[in-house]
């Protein structure tokens, strides 16, 4: 007997007012003085304003005054709210990398890659920006399933893994892998060129 799919619970976004599964939002608070700021960790106090990740979106939301009224108060919002989220989420990715090649759950460099995918257990796969193409095709042939982002160059995905260049890397399945997934697709979804139309 199958058990039925988890539940995923949704939450509105604040500008577009579409309901969406929470981890396809971002969550942000109010601080006690009444700044609005980003709650990636989701575990700040008080009521939480949901945001679709589009620098879009978040820029109209800005110039719109949503937060207020969202907030049902006056607050505060930051200057380049987008580009913060960019770097807030862009420096929670590379820190998933890093706990994820200390616990050995990473691994780095194109023989070690596939290697890898080849035992089936690989979650994530992170592809240089600035890696030949030759080897993202080789490794993508083996990559079915796995979940792909090209987001960082070959110099900041080595910093994690002490070396100044890695092209190819491999994230095995678990809570950490889960974790990449999501910031990771927030912030692709921030660094892409959608403009959000009403409909």
């Amino acid at each position: 007997m199958t058990c039925p799919a988890k539940h995923k619970p949704a939450r509105r976004c604040i500008y577009t007012r579409k309901s969406a599964p929470r981890d396809e939002l971002i969550r942000f608070a109010v601080s006690p003085s009444g700044e609005i700021v980003a709650d990636l960790e989701e575990k700040l106090p008080g009521r939480g304003l949901w945001l679709t990740p589009s620098t879009d979106i978040v820029e109209r939301a800005c110039a719109e005054n949503v937060f207020p009224k969202a907030a049902q108060r006056n607050v505060t919002v930051p200057s380049n709210l987008s580009e913060k989220l960019v770097s807030l989420l862009d420096k929670r990715c590379m820190n998933l990398i890093a706990l994820a090649r200390r616990s050995g759950s990473a691994v780095a460099g194109f023989e070690k890659v596939m290697k890898t995918l080849a035992g089936g257990d690989v979650a994530v796969l992170l592809e240089a920006i600035d890696g030949a193409d030759d080897g993202r095709k080789k490794i993508a042939r083996r990559a079915t399933g796995v979940h792909a982002f090209s987001l960082w160059t070959a110099g900041q995905l080595g910093a994690p893994f002490g070396r100044d260049r890695a092209v190819h890397v491999a994230i095995i399945s678990g809570g950490l892998a889960t974790s990449l997934i999501r910031d990771g697709r927030r912030l692709e979804s921030l660094q892409s060129k959608g403009v959000y139309a009403d409909a």
